[in-house]
């Protein structure tokens, strides 16, 4: 078993497969607020696996939120917010967070503790929380 701070040999913790993506949206279920929309998917192969197998992330921030700059920085608050709200998440799934166009206004007004209770509300209303 590999040390709680180093992952193990092929582990990652978040999506980067086209296909990872398109299984959460097709198939997972998807909870909504203003500025987010969290898709969530039980991985099957996960808890045959190992059933502690930590939540997988994927971002995904349309055009529609800004420019290039702008994009990179909602990415970057909504990786941080996940980080922190993760410990709460069901252990074996994969989250896919889409940013509308409002997540643009979150940033500049609130900044990443922004995104964390935005989470943290949409995980909640899910009943993802533990």
């Amino acid at each position: 078993m590999a040390a709680t701070g180093q992952r193990r040999a092929g582990q990652r913790r978040k999506l980067s497969r086209s296909a990872d993506f398109d299984r959460v949206f097709r198939e997972g279920r998807s909870f909504a607020t203003r500025h987010l929309v969290l898709h969530a998917f039980p991985r099957p192969e996960a808890a045959t696996l190992d059933s502690e197998a930590p939540p997988r992330l994927g971002v995904s921030v349309g055009r529609r939120v800004g420019g290039a700059v702008e994009r990179n920085r909602v990415k970057r608050m909504l990786r941080e917010a996940f980080r922190a709200v993760a410990p709460s998440l069901p252990r074996g799934h994969d989250f896919v967070l889409v940013a509308r166009s409002e997540a643009a206004e979150l940033a500049q007004s609130g900044g990443a503790p922004a995104f964390e209770q935005s989470l943290r509300e949409l995980a909640g209303k899910a009943g993802l929380s533990r």
